[in-house]
């Protein structure tokens, strides 16, 4: 925060709407076709505001991939934390519910961090390898390969969230639901 500014002032104001245009921005058009000049010009304001709070482009891009990255690992981490004991079925669903609430809520942020950015491909390895580790520990998902599973899951997650979440076809839950009972037939027991 720029020394002097009071919290809820108008500078901080200010940033949010730079952080939220660019967010729009960088998701709609991408990093290279999106200039500091069009998130200033959408914000109605100059550049010299613009440098206040932000070094350049590069440096407000990597805070919002920073942002989303963040959010999806502190999910990851519930997930493999309260995978020690429970119904991991339970658990997936209640994890995919809060994981299509935060990418229905935030979904420019979303399309960044989870498609656009370099770091989207680590983001889903890493949640396929959770994925993996979680059902090759369970004896009633031996006969599939974990591997392929669990990146076809992720897969899905990534299709349906593009296709059903983004454009309001499918609610949140409803869209875990259906996953689950796609993914997991014998085991499902989620009404969608």
């Amino acid at each position: 925060m720029p020394r002097g500014r009071r919290v809820n002032s108008s500078g901080e104001k200010s940033k949010k709407l730079l952080l939220d245009i660019a967010t729009e921005l960088f998701s709609k058009y991408g990093y290279h076709k999106t200039k500091i000049s069009d998130i200033v010009k959408a914000a109605n304001l100059t550049q010299p505001t613009f440098y206040l709070y932000f070094e350049n482009k590069e440096s407000l891009y990597r805070d919002l991939i920073l942002q989303f990255k963040n959010s999806f690992l502190e999910n990851l981490d519930r997930l493999k934390e309260e995978a020690k004991g429970g119904n991991l079925i339970d658990l997936l669903h209640r994890h995919l519910t809060v994981l299509f609430q935060y990418f229905a809520s935030n979904p420019y942020l979303t399309k960044i961090g989870f498609y656009q950015a370099e770091e989207s491909e680590e983001l889903k390895a890493k949640f396929s390898k959770v994925l993996e580790e979680l059902l090759a520990e369970r004896i009633e998902f031996s006969e599939h390969d974990p591997r392929i599973f669990a990146h076809s899951l992720v897969g899905a997650i990534e299709r349906v969230t593009l296709m059903l979440l983004f454009t309001k076809e499918k609610e949140p839950e409803q869209l875990a639901s259906e996953i689950i009972n796609v993914y997991f037939p014998k085991t499902a027991v989620c009404k969608s």
